[in-house]
């Protein structure tokens, strides 16, 4: 099975083309962007084929980074993924970003794995020793992230992993990692092997957007003369 994921949930533009059959990776291209995921995705998308020798007829299922992360990174991924699912046919999987960085731990212990969410919060996900959900995604403060580490023995995992290590009281809590974003290759890995939902992928929000709409600046409504 033939699988095209993608994420730009965060800096990167990113887009692997994976071969489950075989368990391997037949293209990909990864660009350092910041934004503009917009006009560089089907770009970045059309190079992982052309390097994996495959066109989009040959696809048989679809991955995409539902996040956390960048709000309008993961609100193009999602759509842009949602379009070419209905335009192909073809399954589509959402995957956290959580779901992807777990694939690149080793097993044998529980793990928090952590995002920097910035404004003093974390973005967390704990699983057990054989990599398995064991809550909720959740935003949380530095000391509450550091706390729930502590109670369950987790390592922590990611690119908040050193925030909340520094809030922990002098608890020894270690560091397997401090990665800022999951290889594309792990998405791909898991849209592979984790089965469609009955639902298109939404995105993954665990708190509300930065931006605010400027309500001051509303016009009034004219009323009709009687």
């Amino acid at each position: 099975m033939i699988t095209l994921a993608i994420d730009t949930s965060a800096r990167l533009c990113a887009a692997c083309v994976y071969d489950a059959a075989n368990s391997a990776v037949l293209g990909r291209a990864v660009e350092d962007i910041g934004r503009g995921h917009a006009e560089r995705l089907f770009p970045v998308i059309g190079a992982a084929l052309h390097e994996a020798g495959v066109s989009y007829r040959d696809l048989r299922r679809l991955g995409v980074s539902v996040g956390p992360g960048s709000f309008t990174g993961v609100r193009v991924g999602v759509s842009a993924m949602r379009g070419l699912a209905l335009a192909l046919s073809c399954p589509i999987v959402g995957i956290t970003a959580f779901e992807a960085l777990i694939l690149d731990v080793p097993k044998g212990r529980p793990v928090l794995i952590i995002q920097d969410a910035r404004r003093g919060e974390v973005f967390v996900q704990l699983f057990d020793d054989e990599g398995r959900a064991a809550n909720a995604p959740a935003a949380l403060s530095f000391e509450a992230a550091a706390a729930l580490a502590q109670s369950a023995g987790a390592g922590l995992y990611g690119s908040g992993a050193p925030l909340v290590a520094d809030t922990a009281n002098g608890a020894d809590l270690e560091i397997l990692g401090d990665v800022a974003a999951a290889d594309i290759a792990s998405y791909a890995r898991c849209a592979a092997s984790k089965p469609p939902a009955g639902e298109a992928p939404k995105p993954l929000y665990l708190r509300a957007a930065d931006a605010k709409p400027q309500a001051g600046f509303a016009l009034p409504r004219k009323v009709p003369a009687p």
